[in-house]
């Protein structure tokens, strides 16, 4: 009797198979079973770290991370303070140096490559072991936001100093982390057809208006990727004041129990986050004009045949 031979569909089924093995394995070796102990940890407590034997605790320590616990709430608050406060600066001023960077300008492709050299160089803590390291002390004054010496600043007053350095230093900050950000929103820029802004001009649009009415709806989909990526970015950063509170209690004092009750509480925080941008977004984001109309024509039992190749239409 012969044997039955795989079909091309089976065999590329099967190929498919192969090639992704190795990630599964390791999705679940260090990913699943990291994840699901992290959890068991949370609602329980670690009797033995060899073999990470937990009992189980209940919500013993998620009441002290908000009932006992009296620096988590005022750390954690001044995470989201620090995040409110440079992820709209981070966003706004990524758009509008990808919109000077998309002009055509002289040395356009060495400007580009200065914003993006600091994500080559890391989220500052490879260039903090370069400093570390002798290298010159005025780039670590840019970097901490100290462009003006404080001794020039310090005869407008106390309070004037204070202001400009935290400005500066702020302003530095979100400049530096910006990279991804730009490099984002520049591809979204290009992709947009030039005979959209020339539609606009004919029709005696200004340059705010083709802004509002061309540009923001046709990268729509890169600022909602570019807002849910400086949100996380923003949380998960080092120099987050909660990530190293949380790292303090897993690896120095040892009570990785309570350090993964944290560690979700600021997951759920960061989740519903995103969430609600997905939520505000959702109502501005542009769609195919061949996608609605068609969605329309069903709802109003209409057969929709004119607009079918029309996917470039203004």
């Amino acid at each position: 009797m012969a044997k039955s031979k795989m079909s091309l569909h089976q065999r590329e089924q099967l190929r498919g198979i192969v090639f992704v093995f190795p990630f599964i394995i390791g999705l679940c070796a260090f990913f699943i079973y990291p994840l699901t102990l992290s959890i068991r940890l949370s609602f329980g407590k670690l009797v033995s770290v060899v073999g990470m034997k937990v009992e189980w605790a209940g919500f013993e320590n998620y009441v002290r991370a908000f009932v006992v616990d009296v620096e988590f709430v005022p750390t954690f608050l001044q995470a989201v303070r620090q995040t409110l406060v440079k992820f709209p600066l981070t966003v706004l001023l990524s758009l509008i140096i990808a919109i000077m960077l998309n002009r055509d300008i002289k040395a356009r492709g060495l400007f580009r490559v200065i914003f993006f050299i600091p994500f080559l160089l890391g989220t500052g803590q490879v260039m903090q072991q370069l400093l570390n390291q002798g290298v010159d002390r005025a780039v670590l004054n840019i970097m901490d936001g100290r462009l003006i010496p404080y001794n020039v600043l310090v005869y407008f007053g106390s309070t004037i100093a204070d202001a400009v350095q935290t400005i500066l230093s702020i302003l530095v900050s979100v400049l530096w982390s910006s990279g991804v950000q730009i490099l984002l929103f520049l591809s979204g820029l290009q992709s947009i057809s030039p005979s959209l802004y020339e539609a606009a001009r004919i029709d005696g649009a200004t340059e705010w208006e083709i802004f509002w009415k061309v540009t923001v709806p046709m990268i729509s989909p890169i600022l909602l990727l570019n807002l849910v990526y400086t949100v996380v970015d923003s949380f998960t950063n080092i120099s987050n004041p909660l990530l190293q509170y949380i790292q303090t209690y897993g690896f120095s004092n040892m009570e990785f129990a309570y350090s993964a009750a944290l560690s979700w509480i600021y997951f759920a925080f960061i989740a519903i986050v995103v969430a609600l941008i997905f939520g505000i977004m959702k109502g501005y984001m542009h769609t195919n004009e061949v996608e609605e109309v068609k969605r329309h024509g069903k709802k109003r039992g209409r057969k929709v045949f004119t607009l079918e190749k029309s996917n470039n239409r203004f």
